[in-house]
């Protein structure tokens, strides 16, 4: 597809930019002959940064950390999505009018009801950053109640949790759901061979959750795998979010087979 006048860009906001949306969407626009671009920014300055998305026509936009909170105040409309967390992930441009989404969140309610997670099983999640925000969200509105908190840090953690209702936890504990949503396993850093939960609490557990998206088997999950457990991964999480956004900004949603295409060739 070659750039024109009306070629219609989207980008992301990240304070570490990576590779895995800007591949994914533009594979997509590609092979759907769709005359979009997506290129990935980052920026010291979130208010003219978003001021800018709506003065230069820029059809969406993909919000990491640390931006998702703060680029809020320059929003014109909150999504039900992004309002249940008071986090934003995703910003579509209508002709000046500015909505929020968080796809994160719609992507952890969907594989919750994808893998029928059940209710009633405990839980204790990892992490209480903006993820995890999204992540205890998306476990409290699908129904549960026996879920704990947590977190290195204990003032997040103590936080998330009580604005949830939930437990925080000093301690790592049996639970059927292990869910990590901290860098532990992440492709590249300190943790990279680090076990988010340990051994004895995966063979504990019914299913092992992991949000880290590179590699997509972490040591968490491929421990799961070798002791037979239910995994979700983190690279279903960064594909599927990614889709949703995908649709919100061009109103097509591709077929599976080809979403599977777009990701390898992202991860790639």
């Amino acid at each position: 597809m070659l750039i024109n006048k009306d070629t219609q860009l989207c980008m992301s906001l990240s304070g570490r930019p990576g590779n895995f949306g800007t591949r994914f969407h533009n594979y997509l626009y590609q092979k759907l002959g769709l005359n979009f671009i997506y290129k990935a920014f980052t920026t010291q300055d979130i208010e003219h940064a978003v001021k800018g998305i709506r003065a230069l026509g820029i059809r969406g936009c993909a919000v990491s950390m640390p931006f998702k909170e703060s680029c809020m105040a320059f929003l014109d409309e909150i999504a039900p999505s992004a309002q249940a967390i008071q986090s934003v992930n995703t910003i579509v441009n209508d002709q000046g009018f500015l909505r929020a989404y968080n796809t994160d969140y719609i992507a952890i309610v969907k594989l919750i009801e994808k893998y029928q997670l059940n209710p009633q099983d405990s839980v204790i999640i990892q992490g209480s950053g903006g993820m995890a925000k999204a992540v205890t969200a998306a476990f409290k509105h699908s129904g549960f109640e026996n879920v704990q908190i947590y977190a290195r840090n204990a003032v997040t953690g103590q936080h998330l949790a009580a604005l949830y209702g939930y437990q925080y936890s000093n301690v790592l504990t049996p639970a059927d759901i292990l869910v990590n949503v901290t860098p532990i396993g992440m492709q590249g850093g300190a943790e990279a061979n680090d076990l988010a939960f340990s051994e004895e609490l995966i063979e504990q557990a019914k299913t092992a959750f992991d949000v880290v998206a590179l590699p997509a088997e972490t040591p968490f999950i491929c421990t799961a795998q070798r002791l037979g457990k239910q995994v979700i991964s983190g690279a279903e999480v960064i594909v599927l979010q990614a889709v949703e956004q995908f649709e919100l900004y061009t109103g097509i949603r591709p077929e599976q087979s080809l979403i599977e295409e777009a990701a390898a060739f992202a991860r790639g």
